[in-house]
């Protein structure tokens, strides 16, 4: 099998879901966050099981985390476009902040609810940062009055572009830990565990690589996982066929503005070459620079380059 990677929730969630791994989880999250959300440490509400795909080999397998001030958060990576994310990603939100609420417990126990879906796509075309932060404002103030919900989007596709950039290229990037991680979900295979350059020279990076180096799957794990990849194959080569044909497309379209462009030129040259001919004539039987530019339309400095280059 080829190497894992960490794009695929399954595996995803075997690295980042799991107790001897939540140094990992608390790292990401931290890395996503605002400072007044940091955690210092987490209880996984949904730890991996591999009876949770048994059922449905492409089923989203997200993490759900309780920190100890009490709020919850949701980490998920999806690797293709659904219809409707965004209002599923709601309703998940909902959720995970409904759920916080038992028999007889009043709204005041309810803890702010903190969504992070990492996309293997591109969901909001109207924004070119790879990290954006929903929260509910005031519309003309942008007062954050409701403050118990938050939802992030990672757009992996924003980050990494191009699938031949080199190790110095992506260096360039970082510059946050959040940029540190999404290096690692994306380009992990520029990155070596034991010669990691400054800024990704840190203990968790090294961590989750040896993880993802070391990762073994179950016969059953190894299918689902297999499955999973083939939704990120079958993307990556949709995107690469439209690329080739949007190029192909450019190129033809830029031929035949070519042509077009060369055949204008060429009709606006001959119409003057003839104008130059009919002047030449009116020239020589004695018609006025007057007369010879209202009948050809050539201007009276083309005239005298004429008179004087017969």
């Amino acid at each position: 099998m080829d190497k894992i990677t960490p794009k695929v929730d399954l595996a995803f969630k075997k690295i980042f879901g799991v107790e001897e791994n939540k140094d990992l989880l608390i790292a990401l999250i931290n890395a996503t966050v605002s400072k007044e959300d940091q955690v210092v440490d987490v209880t996984l509400l949904n730890p991996y099981n591999p009876k949770n795909f048994r059922s449905d080999k492409l089923s989203i397998l997200d993490i759900k985390a309780l920190s100890e001030t009490g709020k919850r958060f949701n980490i998920e990576i999806q690797i293709t476009d659904e219809a409707d994310y965004d209002k599923r990603a709601l309703y998940y939100w909902a959720k995970l902040y409904t759920d916080q609420l038992k028999v007889a417990q009043d709204y005041a126990t309810l803890n702010k609810a903190i969504g992070i879906h990492i996309l293997n796509f591109v969901s909001i075309t109207d924004n070119p940062k790879y990290h954006n932060v929903f929260r509910i404002t005031e519309k003309e103030t942008g007062l954050p009055y409701f403050r118990d919900l938050e939802l992030h989007t990672v757009e992996l596709t924003k980050f990494s572009k191009d699938p031949y950039e080199d190790l110095n290229s992506l260096l360039k990037k970082i510059k946050t830990s959040l940029d540190i991680w999404t290096a690692f979900l994306t380009r992990n295979d520029l990155l070596n565990k034991d010669n990691l350059p400054e800024p990704l020279a840190i203990h968790t990076l090294k961590k989750a690589l040896h993880v993802l180096d070391t990762l073994n799957f179950t016969d059953e794990e190894r299918m689902a996982y297999e499955d999973h990849l083939k939704w990120l194959r079958i993307e990556a080569n949709t995107i690469e066929k439209y690329r080739k044909e949007a190029e192909q497309k450019g190129r033809e379209e830029g031929r035949e503005e070519g042509i077009l462009i060369g055949q204008e030129k060429g009709k606006i040259e001959g119409e003057k070459e003839k104008a130059i001919s009919i002047a030449r004539t009116m020239l020589l039987k004695g018609y006025s620079t007057e007369e010879i530019t209202m009948l050809t339309g050539l201007s009276n400095s083309d005239i005298e380059y004429i008179k004087y280059n017969r």
